[in-house]
């Protein structure tokens, strides 16, 4: 069997971010306006409330289900 050598390949991929040192910014932070989109705000603040109620729900439902098993056992 002959097993190649990772060496001996020679890949020669085109990637857009190989670039040389002298052709990238001298400032290399990005410059915002400090505006905010509020569409973007009430998207994350609505996934968060609906994490939020998908735990209270299942909370809930275990409070529930806990007390009728012990109600259950207990007219038994």
């Amino acid at each position: 069997m002959n097993f190649k050598d990772l060496r001996d390949r020679n890949n020669n991929i085109d990637n857009p971010n190989d670039f040389d040192v002298s052709e990238k910014s001298v400032n290399p932070k990005k410059t915002t306006s400090g505006r905010v989109d509020i569409n973007v705000l009430r998207s994350k603040l609505e996934a968060q409330q609906g994490k939020e109620l998908k735990k209270n729900i299942f909370i809930f439902s275990f409070c529930v289900l806990l007390l009728g098993s012990i109600g259950i056992f207990l007219s038994l």
